[in-house]
């Protein structure tokens, strides 16, 4: 009886446990990047010595999603060093876009589910009810020789979402209402679990977004328990039996209430990702680059609201637009239904699959003093390239709309 949080690591366990407790879990699935990986390497031989072994190759999983294709000399040395390790250890390398899409994509996450991650946005897989975390590259590489690790089980903060979403808000507007209500450490910690009509409604590339941005907050996971919307989702992409785990009488730390028939298109301002005001006030602000894409919304849904808005017209000459698809399968049915081809004649540039200008390293770095809008989780100072550079957060109308204009616009002038 608990939490959902609580409620998967029972189920996990077979005992009941409570928040607060330390606990050691056999995980499901362990994944690092291209540029976590490394690091995890390091631990495990120190650990296994040089002929160690991971717990099973077939659920430990290596992403090439940084810095693809390899952008310098190094991130090349990097990968083909990967590339070695993952050989000898019979792990196959997935280089089809960004690891918090295709882990989903390919089946390898079911509700119940405890899965870690080289990456702070593994808590992304919540969306389905499963409880994923990012962890230090160490703590990976121990992880990929035992096939364990330990928590201390987080309380957890509920977030109760009700309400139609009004014309031009979308998913991430919510999310950044959010973050400000909460804060950029307001979640240290917990697990934030999302409830309500609004998330019930929602399709799971729109809980992907909540899930994906709780570590903004501090926390430790994002969680919507699994419906049936979710097992549609599953059907096809995986043959798992798994359980449809909900949270019963739950000992929430706090409640916090958002109406979102009140909110309007908001942006987060920099440096930080709680610094969230409405579109209106921001509209004076010029925008050197657009950025649509990353593991929040780059699904997709999100290309086709920016291309219902960029189709037939042309973005700003002062302006420039990257978009970058989650990953090849949303690329290729972007590529399908019209919509990379309404980017390209609009005058923007779509690169391969992956994370990219996301953390400043290629593909639509910024020079001293820029600003971009994207569809990132975060607008940290220098995270997409000069520190004097500035980043502003948007949902994909957002985004779309002021590749338009060149400033900062309320997407319902295009909706």
């Amino acid at each position: 009886m608990g939490t959902l949080a609580e409620e998967i690591f029972s189920h996990k366990l077979r005992r009941t446990v409570e928040q607060g407790e330390t606990i050691v879990v056999d995980v499901d699935r362990v994944m690092s990047h291209d540029t976590t990986t490394p690091l995890a390497m390091q631990a495990f031989r120190k650990l296994t010595g040089s002929e160690g072994r991971v717990f099973d190759s077939k659920r430990s999983h290596i992403v090439f999603d940084h810095i693809i294709p390899a952008a310098t000399i190094a991130a090349a040395t990097l990968h083909r060093d990967v590339r070695t390790f993952a050989q000898e250890q019979d792990i196959s390398i997935l280089q089809e876009g960004i690891c918090h899409q295709v882990m989903p994509e390919r089946g390898y996450v079911v509700p119940g589910d405890v899965i870690v991650g080289a990456d702070s946005h593994t808590c992304t897989y919540g969306a389905l009810g499963a409880f994923a975390t990012g962890m230090g590259s160490t703590d990976i590489g121990v992880a990929y020789a035992t096939g364990r690790t330990w928590f201390r089980v987080p309380s957890t903060i509920n977030v109760h979402i009700t309400g139609e979403l009004p014309h031009g808000v979308y998913a991430k507007d919510v999310t950044l209402e959010m973050v400000r209500r909460i804060g950029v450490d307001g979640a240290n910690y917990r697990a934030l679990e999302y409830t309500g009509e609004t998330i019930e409604r929602m399709s799971v590339s729109e809980r992907f977004t909540f899930c994906n941005m709780a570590i903004e907050m501090g926390g430790k996971a994002g969680l919507i328990a699994a419906d049936e919307t979710t097992r549609a989702w599953l059907q096809g992409r995986t043959e798992r039996e798994y359980p449809m785990l909900q949270a019963r009488n739950p000992r929430y730390e706090r409640v916090v209430e958002i109406d979102a028939s009140r909110l309007q298109p908001s942006v987060a301002c920099p440096p930080d990702v709680n610094n969230v005001v409405p579109v209106s006030e921001v509209e004076d602000v010029q925008i050197d680059q657009v950025f649509l894409g990353t593991c929040t919304n780059g699904r997709l849904d999100d290309l086709e609201v920016a291309a219902k808005i960029l189709r037939g017209k042309t973005i700003h000459p002062r302006t420039r637009m990257v978009v970058i698809p989650a990953s090849r399968t949303v690329y290729l049915e972007a590529m399908r239904l019209g919509y990379l081809e309404i980017f390209a004649q609009a005058g923007a540039s779509v690169g391969t699959p992956g994370c990219g200008p996301c953390i400043g390293r290629h593909f639509g770095v910024l020079a001293p003093g820029e600003r971009a809008l994207t569809t990132m989780n975060r607008n940290f100072t220098g995270r997409m390239g000069d520190p004097t550079s500035e980043i502003y957060l948007g949902s994909p109308a957002t985004v779309a709309a002021t590749a338009l204009t060149g400033h900062i616009t309320d997407p319902r002038n295009f909706l």
